[in-house]
């Protein structure tokens, strides 16, 4: 058992296993409007000194994504200043207090300031921990271990799902705050990333935690030899950064990945699952159907943590789409259905519960997954930093939209349009993912620079010039 221990693959596996402790909180968060909501709105379970409104729950599902865009701006600058690690721990403490808090929040406005704030320090670990894992990971593991992101936040979800229906809000609110609490400790014996100690001169520091992570000093001293080619030994200079040819590609390209992340009504539907199921009207019970939902989450991302190393980026993100479109259209003929006062009967009633089945898991198994994947490894590393930043403003954002307006679009146009609507975006993703994005399997991000660039093709078409 030792020799496994002391394995460079282990030790890389266990290094970002624990740096993505934390976003199991954060799943455990993305998932508390589900079934707090529903507890505020009810008189004789809410702990608030009144019942919630609708436009109150709107906002303590959406203020946290509202505030990042704003937070992030500030909060991604420390990422290159004080390290990675560093900024994975800056996390905890506000998710730590805030969770206190809502063991005795009496006050809608405390939920709400609340979710403000320890949406912030989510959305920022979300930010800080893709980029360490993948200057962690090599390049035949960095899809795999990028991917347990997505499944660590299913466990969250389904952690949030499984026991906050069941127990009061206070009982909840504990075991939210103690969950904080457990999955920070680890971080705290963590190594800092070795590309960052490398952009700070530490030299000596980052061939000893590569030649432990790559398994010999060779391997080490050509990674070191790509650093020194992405590294600017000059600070980096924001300003010509924006204007680089290439930079602003991999911006085009994540931000439009960031907008098929949301867009495409996951997040709607995940942050409302609950109050969906409740709509429906059928027999199956709401928590029960949840929680088995979110159980389905987590093996859709473990499927896409098998896959991801070996199938081409592209093929599977056209899948998860496909799969997406499909259970959205059947979830909309439900609801046209139940408008048009037709009588759901048979197999038509359990059609909410297949449809959210299949949007979950298609999902998950692709676009949720490979999101957190692909958006580091479009970026080199003077520019990771930046570049993530940007597309967390971005998807913080398009969250925002997604959450605080979704109920009122549904008001506006009918459930069945709403998500018919969001169908046709997942069509024309499909669209831009087989034209636009590149397949980076098993290249390094040197690699991937240069196939943005166009150079790649450009020695291509030499190769093929000459003969």
């Amino acid at each position: 058992m030792l020799p496994i221990l002391k394995a460079p693959r282990f030790k890389q596996y266990a290094i970002v296993l624990i740096v993505n402790l934390g976003v199991i909180t954060t799943g455990m968060s993305l998932a508390w409007p589900s079934p707090v909501l529903v507890k505020l709105r009810n008189e004789t379970e809410s702990p608030l000194e009144r019942p919630i409104t609708d436009e109150e729950g709107s906002w303590i599902a959406s203020v946290g994504a509202l505030c990042n865009t704003f937070t992030l701006c500030f909060l991604g600058m420390l990422i290159d200043r004080i390290g990675r690690k560093h900024c994975v721990i800056l996390t905890c403490l506000p998710k730590i207090l805030i969770s206190i808090v809502f063991i005795f929040a009496k006050q809608a406005w405390v939920l709400i300031l609340g979710r403000a704030i320890i949406g912030s320090a989510d959305f920022f670990l979300f930010t800080a921990v893709p980029i360490y894992a993948s200057e962690i990971a090599d390049k035949e593991t960095r899809g795999s271990l990028g991917t347990l992101l997505q499944m660590l936040s299913s466990l969250g979800i389904a952690i949030t799902k499984s026991i906050g229906p069941f127990v009061s809000y206070t009982t909840f609110s504990v075991i939210f705050a103690a969950m904080n609490l457990l999955v920070a400790i680890p971080v705290f014996f963590l190594p800092d990333s070795p590309y960052y100690l490398y952009s700070k001169g530490k030299i000596d520091k980052a061939t000893d935690i590569l030649t432990s992570i790559r398994g010999s000093e060779e391997l080490a001293k050509e990674e070191l030899v790509m650093y020194s080619i992405a590294v600017n030994t000059e600070k980096v200079d924001k300003m010509k950064l924006l204007k680089d040819r290439v930079f602003l590609k991999s911006i085009g390209i994540a931000t439009v990945l960031c907008f098929i992340s949301q867009f495409t009504g996951f997040n709607a539907v995940s942050y409302y699952l609950q109050t969906i199921l409740v709509s429906t009207n059928t027999k199956v019970m709401p928590e029960i159907a949840s929680l088995v939902i979110s159980l389905i989450q987590i093996l859709a991302a473990l499927c896409a943590a098998i896959v991801t190393d070996r199938w081409k980026r592209r093929h599977i993100l056209l899948s998860s789409l496909i799969g997406v479109l499909i259970g959205l259209l059947a979830l909309g003929l439900f609801f046209k259905l139940t408008e048009e006062k037709q009588e759901v009967i048979g197999f038509l009633n359990y059609l909410p519960m297949i449809s959210l089945i299949l949007v979950i898991y298609s999902y998950s198994a692709g676009i949720g997954s490979l999101f957190w994947v692909l958006i580091p490894e479009l970026f080199d590393g003077p520019g990771r930093a930046l570049g993530v930043t940007m597309a967390m403003v971005f998807v913080s954002l398009f969250i925002f939209i997604t959450t605080k307006f979704f109920p009122l679009l549904t008001v506006a146009i009918g459930p069945a349009m709403t998500y018919w609507s969001f169908s046709i975006i997942c069509a024309l993703s499909c669209a831009y993912v087989y034209c636009c994005i590149p397949d980076t399997n098993g290249k390094t991000f040197n690699e991937i620079q240069k196939a943005l660039s166009g150079e790649q093709s450009r020695e291509k078409n030499e190769k093929y010039t000459d003969k």
